[in-house]
């Protein structure tokens, strides 16, 4: 594993630990492959495979446990996987010790240690949001590309649009977030998995019986669980829950981000979770430091 944390410029530690915390718990090796070859379709749904050169050699920036760069590896010539948890690498070199085309590096999103232009495609999937200095992050990664290079992301939505309920809902369980993202490690776990149990669950269990007597479930909190697992929902609270940094982001300031950072031609996916986009990185222009 390659490792340039000596100097770690843009990176929070104790989100760091948290996050090493969650992929160890909850790896990808755990999950059921039809589970999560169904989330990963969101993802993926917008993704250009079409345009990539034979034997494409990209990143994945923030890898995690690796459940993501388990679909990417077999189609792709060379994976290289950033991540600035060292547990959470231990993870991922688990999870695709089949896949002998996939690199891991210990870095710092905004400092790779890839040759800029070198890369044929890139993602970073719920990742960037986490980062003390997103803007710097995203621009580090997008000098990573090739001119005409994919990147796709995955950030949180801020709720714009919806009602006063909704967002209400969302100041308080950002309070709780940043109660709960601050206590020990035993009883962090014991404090999200009562909350996927006394919350996720009815909810979820509620948008699917909404959506099986033939009504629209969107309105409802964590509608997008219906047809998760309760060992997704557990991960998702301790995702949710369990870290004391996160960002959410407008449609228009995720567009705004990835033009910034020197993107263009940004395309959404239509449905949940919000916002999925790919942009390009274009021909002649230079992506600033």
């Amino acid at each position: 594993v390659s490792d340039r944390l000596d100097h770690p410029r843009n990176l929070d530690d104790r989100v760091v630990e948290a996050f090493g915390d969650l992929m160890s718990r909850f790896g990808a090796g755990s999950l059921d492959d039809r589970e999560l070859a169904q989330i990963f379709d969101v993802y993926e749904s917008i993704f250009p495979w079409h345009d990539l050169p034979p034997d494409p050699v990209g990143f994945d920036a923030g890898c995690g446990s690796g459940r993501w760069a388990r679909f990417f590896a077999p189609r792709v010539g060379r994976l290289i996987c950033i991540d600035a948890s060292i547990e959470a690498l231990d993870v991922a070199r688990r999870v695709l010790v089949d896949h002998d085309n996939v690199e891991f590096r210990h870095e710092d999103l905004s400092a790779m240690g890839i040759a800029d232009g070198s890369c044929d495609f890139g993602y970073s999937l719920g990742v960037l949001h986490h980062i003390p200095d997103t803007e710097d992050a995203t621009r580090a990664c997008i000098r990573k590309l090739k001119p005409g290079a994919p990147f796709l992301v995955y950030v949180y939505y801020d709720l714009e649009g919806v009602g006063v309920v909704r967002r209400s809902l969302l100041t308080v369980a950002t309070g709780l977030r940043m109660l709960i993202s601050r206590l020990p490690r035993q009883i962090r776990h014991l404090v999200t998995d009562l909350l996927a149990l006394v919350l996720y669950l009815p909810l979820a269990r509620l948008a699917r019986s909404v959506e099986q007597g033939g009504r629209n479930p969107s309105r409802i909190p964590l509608f997008q669980y219906r047809h998760r697992s309760f060992y997704v929902m557990r991960s998702g609270a301790l995702d949710r829950f369990g870290t004391r940094l996160e960002k959410r982001y407008s449609r228009t300031e995720v567009v705004e981000l990835l033009e910034g950072s020197g993107l263009t031609d940004i395309v959404f996916s239509d449905g949940p979770p919000w916002w999925v986009a790919v942009g390009r990185r274009p021909a002649n222009r230079v992506v600033g430091s």
